[in-house]
Formats: C-alpha cells, sequence, structure tokens
C-alpha cells in the first residue's frame, strides 16, 4: 500500500460493551470489519475482554468521519459501566441533548456536573450555582447577568482590541513561537481580570493558575500533594485541582481586604449585594471565584487556540478571512468545533423512558456536547471549519438551556478580535509539529501548537 500523507491520517478511538462474549462471533465480527475497514483504507486495533472493547482506527479523514457518524447512530443515548462508579448513559445526538437540558426538572444539575461520583457533603461545599436547579439557579443568575449582557460587553471592545493588538504584537516579535502559549492563553484571563476588577499585577499569575484550574488529570498541572487537597481546608473546593489551592486562598484574601478589588468589577457588586432573597456566604464566594477563573480563562482560551489551529491546517481561511465577510459567523464556527467543555451531567431526578431506554432514578446522564456539535442531522460537513455556517445552533457553553455560559458574548467579542488582530498581520501559518491536548475528561482543546509565521 502506498504510504498515506501523514496530515490525512485521522485517528478515532472508542469503547463499547459487549452483550456476551464469544470466541467464534468475535472471529466473525473480526472478519467481516477487517473486510469492511480494507474497502475504506481503514486500519486500526482491537483490545477485547469479556466486558469492554476498546477499538482504534485510523485512516482517510472522511472515511474516520463516517466511521464516527456510524458509531454514534448505533446507540445515541448509550449506558456504559464504571469500575469505581455508579455508570452513565451517554447522550450523543444533538436533538436529544437540547431535549434533557431543557428539562431540568427530570434531569437536574443539583447533584454535580461532572462523571465523578462524589458524596451529599462534597456535593453541598464544593457547587456552585452551575450545580443548582431553578428557581435558586436564577437568583445568582440575576446577581450576574447586567454585567455579562451583549450590551455590557460591547462597552469592552475598544479594551479588548488594545490588548490583543499588544498580545500579537508580541508574539509575532518572533517568526517561530508556540501559538497557544503566546495568542490563544494570554487575552482570555487578562480580560477576566479587567472585568472582575482584580489588580493588573496579579493578571499573569492568574493566567497561569487559570491555565491549571481543570487540568488535574494532566501530569503537567499535578505537582502538588494530595494529601493538602484532602485536608480539611481544602477537600471541599469546587475543583480538585492544584491551581484550586491557591485560588481558593487568592479568594479569602479578597474577603479579608488583602487583595484590593476595583469598585466598579464585577467581583466587587457581587459581594456587595446585600437583599432578602441572595447573600453570597464566604465559602460560596471562594467557590464561585474558582468558578469564574475556571469558566473565563479556560473555555474561550481553547476556542481561541481551536481558531489559530484551524488556520494552521487550512491557509485558505486566511485568506477568506482578509476579505471580511465573515467576522459575524467565523467566531461561532470555531467555538462549535473546538467544543472546549465537552460534557455536562444531569441527574434523573424519577424514573424516566427516553429514547426507548428506561433511565431510572438517581442515574448519571453525560450531555456530550463535543458530539452533539458534530451532528450531521444538524451540522453540514460536521468536521469541516465553515466559517461562514449561518444559522449556527452550536451547543457550546451550554447554549440551549438555563446553564448556558454568561461569559458567551465576552467569548464570541474575544475570539473575533483576535483573529482580526492576527490575519491583518500574517499571510501563513505553518505548524511546526502535531499540536498537543489537554488531558482532562471534561475540558479539553489544543495546549500547545508550535507554528511558523510567514
Amino acid at each position: 500500500m502506498r504510504a498515506k500523507k501523514k496530515e490525512n491520517i485521522k485517528h478515532i478511538i472508542y469503547a463499547s460493551r459487549p452483550f456476551g462474549f464469544d470466541d467464534s462471533i468475535l472471529k466473525s465480527i473480526l472478519l467481516a470489519s477487517r473486510a469492511n475497514n480494507a474497502k475504506l483504507g481503514v486500519t486500526g486495533a482491537l483490545i477485547c475482554r469479556a466486558d469492554l472493547y476498546l477499538q482504534l482506527l485510523e485512516g482517510p479523514q472522511a472515511a474516520v468521519e463516517e466511521t464516527f457518524e456510524r458509531i454514534r447512530k448505533d446507540d445515541p443515548v448509550c449506558w456504559t459501566e464504571e469500575i469505581n462508579g455508579r455508570g452513565f448513559w451517554s447522550i450523543t445526538k444533538h436533538a436529544d441533548i437540547l431535549k434533557i437540558n431543557n428539562n431540568n426538572k427530570v434531569f437536574s444539575s443539583a447533584k454535580g456536573i461532572r462523571i465523578e461520583d462524589q458524596t451529599e457533603e462534597e456535593y453541598l461545599a464544593r457547587r456552585t450555582f452551575q450545580e443548582t436547579d431553578p428557581p435558586e439557579h436564577r437568583i445568582t443568575r440575576m446577581m450576574l447577568a447586567p454585567a455579562f449582557s451583549q450590551k455590557a460587553i460591547s462597552n469592552y471592545e475598544s479594551m479588548v482590541r488594545d490588548l490583543a493588538k499588544n498580545i500579537v504584537d508580541d508574539a509575532l516579535e518572533n517568526s517561530e513561537f508556540d501559538i497557544v502559549e503566546k495568542i490563544a492563553k494570554q487575552l482570555p484571563m487578562m480580560m477576566l481580570g479587567r472585568i472582575l476588577g482584580l489588580p493588573d499585577s496579579d493578571l499573569e499569575w492568574l493566567v497561569v493558575k487559570g491555565d491549571a484550574l481543570i487540568g488535574n488529570s494532566d501530569p503537567e498541572f499535578t505537582d502538588h500533594i494530595v494529601d493538602k487537597l484532602d485536608s480539611s481546608q481544602y477537600r471541599f473546593m469546587p475543583f480538585r485541582s492544584p491551581a484550586a489551592l491557591d485560588l481558593y486562598d487568592y479568594a479569602e484574601k479578597i474577603l479579608n481586604g488583602e487583595i484590593t478589588i476595583d469598585k466598579n468589577g464585577v467581583l466587587s457588586k457581587v459581594l456587595s449585594t446585600n437583599s432578602a432573597e441572595k447573600v453570597m456566604q464566604p465559602h460560596e464566594f471562594k467557590n464561585f471565584f474558582c468558578l469564574l477563573i475556571a469558566a473565563g480563562n479556560d473555555t474561550t482560551r481553547y476556542s481561541i487556540a481551536m481558531s489559530m489551529y484551524q488556520l494552521s491546517l487550512n491557509n485558505k481561511l486566511i485568506v477568506d478571512l482578509k476579505t471580511n465577510n465573515y467576522w459575524n459567523t467565523c467566531a461561532d464556527e470555531f467555538i462549535r468545533l473546538a467544543s472546549p467543555t465537552m460534557y455536562f451531567r444531569r441527574t434523573a431526578t424519577c424514573d424516566v423512558e427516553f429514547a426507548n431506554k428506561k433511565i431510572k432514578e438517581g442515574d448519571k446522564v453525560i450531555l456530550w456536547f463535543v458530539s452533539g456539535n458534530r451532528d450531521k442531522e444538524v451540522f453540514i460537513e460536521p468536521h469541516t471549519p465553515i466559517i461562514s455556517r449561518s444559522p449556527n445552533p452550536h451547543i457550546s457553553f451550554g447554549q440551549g438551556g438555563v446553564h448556558f455560559c454568561l461569559g458567551i458574548w465576552l467569548a464570541r467579542m474575544e475570539v473575533r478580535i483576535i483573529l482580526e488582530e492576527v490575519v491583518k498581520r500574517i499571510n501563513k501559518i505553518e505548524p511546526l509539529s502535531e499540536p498537543t491536548w489537554t488531558r482532562s475528561n471534561f475540558i479539553c482543546g489544543v495546549k500547545s501548537l508550535k507554528v511558523r509565521i510567514n
């Protein structure tokens, strides 16, 4: 067989649960798979045991993407056993995700939004308003909504522009650099720091902490001892991440007045809120602060990183963006492809039948946004960046439900403006290495990408 170009090879890794295990049946499956895969130019490997099949497939992009679609259609509402957990349902179709995301009475956020199990005590201590349902969720959300509305965010455009110009100019002092490190990770936290009212002198430090906050399963971010995380002082933090230790302490200093915050910033307004409906307690504020740092940094950073990655794969996108016809649509397309928050969990509040499956009260239900955003029934050429795509009903940032991210308007603005500032200064982005990806089962994206700029 003629050697394939490296850049044309795509991979897919997936697990499935066998219904019984029989050597003769397995052999017949393998023979059929080998014959079918050979027709498509797909090869791979299969690891199997009585309770689990793990398969790696690689081949031409179109063939691998078609395989992905077929796997999703096979069982769009499927049960997965956990070795150290209760198991969970995976919801992979766009339409099904929207249905569940809009039914908080049956599918609740009030037992956590991560796959991992936790005790009731841990949930109550760690929860942020993401882990609440209406009407409680609505009360906190109304405190924050004015600061993150489309109108309010539009007032920051000149500030975002100035920051983006400086970031891009600094990066382009060299022709070769890590485009994630020098561009994608810089703007989100710097901008969020301004909105929150944090001291400029702390922003670089917060960039580092925000980058590491949810990377608690990434070896690059796990240099703190676990015992400290499990101590009485820290074991109820909302994010079991090394960076959360420092951010938890930082929030405590804000409360104690040791760190001066801008009176016009969001944090000051939240702390000054005192009504019959809502008074934020100290532990709630510290959990809330960690949430803001996580939500304001990682998700937008990985959306920007995905846009840079796509430009490096297809420089025609740069040419198209230079026409200035796609600035109202391109940000949402790159956010769709990034799907930085891969899923949110819900918990069934009662027995319910959904898509001909019987979901029991207490079952974990995982809404895989990253899959829904590539649903061929909703998106034409779902794996291809179409920067003119409109409408673009993607569900990144939890859109389509009551928990959609307040920062979506800021994220769109940051992605658009950083792209504008990059594109006007360059003609080509050439990748010098394969990208590395954040190791996480929750937040994921391009962690590093070395490029050459022309």
